[in-house]
């Protein structure tokens, strides 16, 4: 059958679905407007031009949708609601299994996607979009209301950073019944949400909307306190009778070559907050970085060097490049990375399609500078082999080395792990990366009623993970403190309650 936006009044069967549309997505304002702000630039579509998306869902009888995600969402269902327009049955669905689908909706990538079983042989079906339509549609018509608990435990729970792992958890300890505190550093609480992530792919008054449904929950939140240093652990410790650690993995990754120490030369995460709080009117400490009239060089070719680009364009730098140490990645498709596998391929965020330059397989050897501030960096072209064991290795291209000029250079090559200070003062085990050490499944550290989820657990990771590991960690938590738990989980690992009540 011939594909066609089907003006008709009535839909297809519903079987019939993906044969008749096409896979769309909302456009991107012009980039000449939008790079001269802030403000997120989607566009939206109508309820009937969701519903056409939502009948591209085939229902498969095993929805490997659902295993590409790390919650779990039940994605056929919410599909086939918005598919019938039911956007309150959608929501409630969504919910079920994430808090905070209006952030998902918005900066995940999307391995749901990927797994999607009609995209084997046509595009996926648009399940971020229709995600994000769901959670923008329940505050549009005022569906989501705070959710305070029915009764209270007595038990207090304290949370130790407030990015999307913090937030999931103390939301689903809060429901659960018990009194939750969480403890942010920053002056506003959501973590990388508000300090980290652009605010024209995530605007700030989303996040704080529900902050504001936690608050009138029953969340307490303490800003401009760090735990393990303004705050001794210790006193918190012994003040609640559960702590979890959810501060994220903040040590960003350094190169220690010739020229590191000249001025203009700085982590991502020392560039990226500050035109968050630039937006939101927050003082900013320190020296001001800003790309403004700057030849900007981003070495790391990821999430957070996409951001940086996108946000040296909207600062005004005379150039940016974007350079990767790894070879390009092929287009459309990878024969290395069959469905359902999260595919690496080559992809181009809406920053880099604003301006600027790209260059992949990319050694910096050495960053040079005048009067001590930093003038451009020495490169060399690479040539990625694979070994013996079929390890790839990269070799220098001889006669390819190339100075590219620079007045700004950032380094977003990806983070380390969480920041040590607080574990140290607990007297935590940490794991041979360097991560606090906790089980995947239990969130048990070596401590006894000392918990850590998130990217401080398992490593930098993305959104939907630390969103997931909040609530299962919440859950394990609600089991020790209690015996037992209605929170619900996405896994049960075999380990009974009296188990975890015991560790």
């Amino acid at each position: 059958m011939p594909k066609s936006n089907n003006n008709n009044n009535h839909f297809p069967p519903k079987e019939k679905g993906f044969m008749v549309f096409e896979r769309d997505t909302p456009h991107y304002k012009d980039k000449g407007e939008r790079v001269r702000h802030y403000d997120e630039f989607l566009t939206d579509f109508d309820d009937r031009k969701m519903a056409e998306q939502g009948y591209r869902c085939m229902n498969c009888g095993v929805p490997f949708c659902q295993s590409g995600c790390p919650l779990g969402n039940i994605i056929p269902d919410f599909n086939d609601f918005v598919k019938d327009s039911k956007w309150e049955e959608a929501l409630e669905r969504l919910h079920s299994t994430n808090n905070f689908p209006e952030f998902t909706g918005r900066v995940c990538p999307a391995p749901c996607e990927a797994s999607c079983v009609l995209g084997i042989i046509e595009p996926p079906v648009t399940i971020k979009l229709i995600e994000r339509s769901i959670a923008d549609h329940g505050f549009d018509d005022d569906r989501i209301k705070p959710e305070p608990p029915q009764k209270k435990t007595g038990k207090k729970v304290a949370v130790i950073g407030s990015g999307p792992a913090g937030l999931a958890a103390a939301q689903q300890l809060c429901r659960a019944g018990h009194d939750v505190t969480v403890y942010e550093r920053a002056e506003e609480a959501g973590g990388l949400l508000m300090y980290g992530i652009p605010d024209f792919k995530l605007n700030k008054e989303i996040v704080r909307r529900r902050l504001r449904q936690m608050e009138a929950e029953g969340v307490t939140f303490k800003c401009n306190v760090e735990v393990g240093k303004t705050v001794d652990a210790n006193d918190l410790e012994k003040e609640y009778d559960a702590l979890l650690i959810t501060t994220g993995s903040t040590q960003g990754r350094d190169l220690p070559i010739p020229g590191r120490d000249l001025d203009g030369i700085h982590f991502a995460m020392e560039f990226l907050p500050q035109q968050n709080r630039r937006v939101s009117n927050h003082p900013i400490e320190g020296k001001e970085l800003l790309a403004t009239d700057k030849k900007v060089v981003i070495l790391g070719g990821g999430d957070t060097g996409s951001d940086c680009h996108g946000t040296s364009i909207r600062q005004g730098a005379k150039h940016v490049w974007s350079m990767e140490l790894m070879p390009k990645p092929p287009e459309g498709h990878n024969v290395n990375t069959p469905w359902p596998l999260w595919p690496v391929i080559l992809r181009t965020s809406s920053s880099h399609e604003e301006g600027g330059d790209r260059d992949w397989s990319v050694l910096t050897k050495e960053f040079v500078g005048e009067n001590g501030k930093v003038t451009g960096i020495k490169c060399v072209k690479l040539n990625w082999e694979a070994d013996a064991a079929g390890r790839m290795q990269m070799k220098e291209i001889p006669g390819s080395e190339f100075l590219l000029e620079a007045d700004l250079v950032l380094l977003a090559l990806g983070f380390l792990h969480p920041e040590h200070a607080l574990p140290n003062q607990l007297g935590l085990e940490l794991d041979p990366r360097g991560n606090i050490k906790a089980d995947y499944g239990k969130y048990t550290t070596s401590k006894k009623n000392i918990f850590a989820a998130g990217d401080a657990r398992r490593g930098q990771s993305l959104v939907v993970w630390a969103i997931h590991e909040g609530r299962e960690a919440a859950r394990t938590i609600d089991i020790a403190l209690m015996g037992h738990s209605d929170l619900p989980g996405a896994y049960t690992y075999g380990y009974d309650a009296v188990e975890l009540a015991a560790k």
